[in-house]
C-alpha cells in the first residue's frame, strides 16, 4: 500500500480525529509504515515533541497510534486562540507570532509551501500518510486561506473521505450539503462518507444511505456505532463541556469514592491533563463551570489556560475564586496545572499574553508570576521533592512536559518537584501547582498522590489501584478504537482510495445561486 487520504468531517468534533487515530493504528498493525498529519490546527491542547516543538494532542496521540514519537511534521501549523478575535500561530512547533483573521492572511503562501514540503517528506518518507482536516470544509468563507481540507487535497491530489456524527442529528442533510456547497473541483475529491456514532439497528438507516448515494454518487464506506467503551483524549473545546464526566468511571476498589471537580476555564489549555486520574478506578472526574460544584468535591483541579489573566478574572466573576478560597481555608485538596498554578500565586505580571500589567493572583500560594519571552517548551523528567506524609521513603520518578510563559520568580513554599535538576512546584498544606503537564501519567506519582489527596479530604476508605498503566489505557483505547474501524469500515475500498486516489467520474452537485 502506498499513498494518502484525508479525513475531513461536516462540522468540529465529528470524530476526524479518532477516526484518523484509529486508522493510524490499524495500518500499524498491518504492517503499514504510516504517518499522521495535519496541516493546519486550532486548538489549546498541545505536547511538547522530541525536536523541541510543540504540536497539537490529537497528532501526538495519532503518532502514537503508529508507533512513532510525536513530531512538529505531523502538524506544521498550530494555532493557539488566547481570546476570540486572536490566537497564537505556531509554525514548526515554535511561536512566531500572534494574529487576527485579517491580518493571518500575509502569512498563508509562506504557510502553503511549509505544509506542502513537510506532506510530500512524509510521503516520500512512509507508505501512507492519513490527513486530518480542521473544522468543516463547508466553511467556504475561509476558503481562501484554507491549508487544511479542500486546499489541501486540491494541493497534493488527496481523495477526501468524510466524517458526520449522526448523534448530533441532521447527518445526511449534513454530509449532502457539504458535498453541495463546494466548487466543482473540490467535490470532485470528495469520495465516500462516514457515519460515527450511530446508535441502534443499522438497517434502518440503510434506506438514507442508499438514497444518499443516489443523489451524490458517492457511497458510504462505514457506520461505527457509538461505543460506551471507547474515550480518546479530547481535541476539540466541544469535547471539554460544563458538567460532563471525564472518560468512563469504573468502580472503586474500595469503599469509597474519590470525586474531583476539574474547572472548565473558558481558555483552558491542555484539558487531556486530568484523563490520568480519570482511568483510575473509584475516581469520578467531571468538568464544573459553578462554584456550587466544588463544595463538594475532594478534590478541585485548575488546570492550564491560554490567557491566565482573563481567566482568572473569569474565576472571580464567576465565583469560584471565592469558592476556591473558601476551601482552601478550610483543607480541601487543590491542584494547580501550569496556568492554574499560576493563578494560585500571589501576584501576576503579563506584559506577553494579555498586557495587563501587574495583577493580584488568588494568593492561596506563597509564590510571584512574570511572564517573558521566548516560551518554555520542554519536555522533562525528575522526582518528588515534598511526599507530604506518605511515600516519603520512595524516591518517585515524574515526567511531563512544559509548555509556558509564566516565570516563577518568588516561591516561599516548598517546592514540589526536582525536575532536570532544578527545583519545580509548590506545596502549601493541601494545595499542590506545577507548570509540568502530563505528570499525573507517571503511574507510582499519581497512586502516591492520590493515596495524599484522599487522606487530606477524609475519604478513608478510597483505595488506590496498583495496576492501573495509563499509557496502557491508551494503548487500549486505540486497539478498542483499530478494532471498530477493522469490523465496521469497507477496507477493500479505503486501500483502493489510498492507492489509486479518487475516481475520475465523480459527479458533480449543482445548487442555485
Amino acid at each position: 500500500m502506498k499513498g494518502a487520504l484525508l479525513i475531513a468531517g461536516n462540522t468540529s468534533d465529528a470524530g476526524k480525529s479518532v477516526v484518523v487515530a484509529g486508522l493510524c493504528r490499524l495500518l500499524a498493525r498491518r504492517g503499514v509504515r504510516v504517518a499522521p498529519f495535519k496541516a493546519q490546527n486550532m486548538s489549546n491542547n498541545s505536547v511538547v515533541t522530541l525536536d523541541g516543538g510543540e504540536i497539537g494532542r490529537a497528532q501526538a496521540l495519532q503518532a502514537r497510534a503508529c508507533g512513532l514519537e510525536p513530531s512538529v511534521r505531523f502538524n506544521p501549523v498550530l494555532l493557539k486562540p488566547g481570546s476570540d478575535r486572536r490566537s497564537q500561530l505556531v509554525v514548526r512547533g515554535k511561536a512566531v507570532d500572534t494574529v487576527g483573521a485579517k491580518d493571518y492572511f500575509k502569512h498563508r503562501q509562506a504557510l502553503r509551501a511549509i505544509v506542502a514540503d513537510e506532506l510530500a517528506s512524509l510521503r516520500a518518507e512512509f507508505d501512507v500518510v492519513i490527513c486530518e482536516g480542521a473544522g468543516s470544509p463547508a466553511e467556504i468563507n475561509l476558503r481562501a486561506t484554507d491549508l487544511a481540507n479542500m486546499g489541501l487535497a486540491r494541493a497534493a491530489d488527496l481523495p477526501v473521505l468524510l466524517v458526520g456524527d449522526i448523534d448530533r442529528g441532521g447527518v445526511l442533510a449534513h454530509l449532502f450539503g457539504t458535498v453541495a456547497i463546494l466548487e466543482p473541483e473540490d467535490q470532485q475529491l470528495i469520495c465516500g462518507f462516514i457515519v460515527n456514532k450511530f446508535r441502534g439497528d443499522v438497517d434502518l438507516l440503510r434506506p438514507g444511505l442508499d438514497q444518499l448515494a443516489e443523489l451524490t454518487g458517492r457511497p458510504t464506506l462505514g457506520v461505527l456505532p457509538f461505543a460506551e467503551d471507547l474515550w480518546i483524549d479530547a481535541e476539540d473545546s466541544l469535547s471539554t463541556i460544563a458538567d460532563a464526566p471525564v472518560g468512563r468511571s469504573r468502580p472503586p476498589r474500595g469503599a469509597e469514592w474519590l470525586t474531583v471537580a476539574a474547572v472548565r476555564l473558558p481558555r483552558i489549555s491542555n484539558s487531556t491533563d486530568v484523563e490520568a486520574l480519570a482511568c483510575e478506578p473509584g475516581v469520578s472526574v467531571r468538568w464544573v463551570t459553578d462554584p456550587s460544584r466544588l463544595e463538594g468535591a475532594d478534590l478541585v483541579v485548575l488546570p492550564g489556560s491560554k490567557s491566565t489573566v482573563s481567566d482568572l478574572e473569569w474565576l472571580r466573576r464567576t465565583g469560584i475564586a471565592d469558592a476556591l478560597t473558601a476551601r482552601a481555608a478550610a483543607g480541601g485538596p487543590i491542584l494547580g496545572i501550569c496556568g492554574g498554578y499560576q493563578m494560585l500565586a500571589r501576584t501576576i505580571v503579563d506584559r506577553v499574553e494579555s498586557d495587563a500589567g501587574e495583577v493580584p493572583g488568588l494568593g492561596l500560594l506563597d509564590l510571584d508570576i512574570e511572564f517573558a519571552d521566548p516560551k518554555v517548551l520542554r519536555r522533562s523528567t525528575g522526582r518528588v521533592l515534598d511526599h507530604g506524609d506518605i511515600g516519603r521513603e520512595n524516591d518517585l520518578p515524574v515526567h511531563g512536559y512544559e509548555i509556558h510563559h509564566g516565570r516563577v520568580t518568588r516561591n516561599a513554599d516548598r517546592p514540589w518537584l526536582e525536575l532536570d535538576g532544578s527545583a519545580e512546584g509548590s506545596v502549601r498544606e493541601a494545595i499542590w501547582g506545577t507548570h509540568l503537564h502530563g505528570a499525573l501519567e507517571s503511574d507510582e506519582f499519581r497512586r502516591t498522590w492520590l493515596r495524599q489527596v484522599a487522606e487530606q479530604a477524609g475519604r478513608t476508605g478510597f483505595v488506590v489501584a496498583e495496576d492501573v498503566s495509563v499509557a496502557d489505557v491508551r494503548a487500549e483505547q486505540l486497539d478498542l478504537l483499530a478494532d471498530l474501524l477493522e469490523k465496521h469500515l469497507d477496507l477493500d475500498a479505503l486501500e483502493r482510495l489510498i492507492t489509486a486516489g479518487a475516481p475520475p467520474d465523480l459527479p458533480v452537485l449543482t445548487v442555485s445561486r
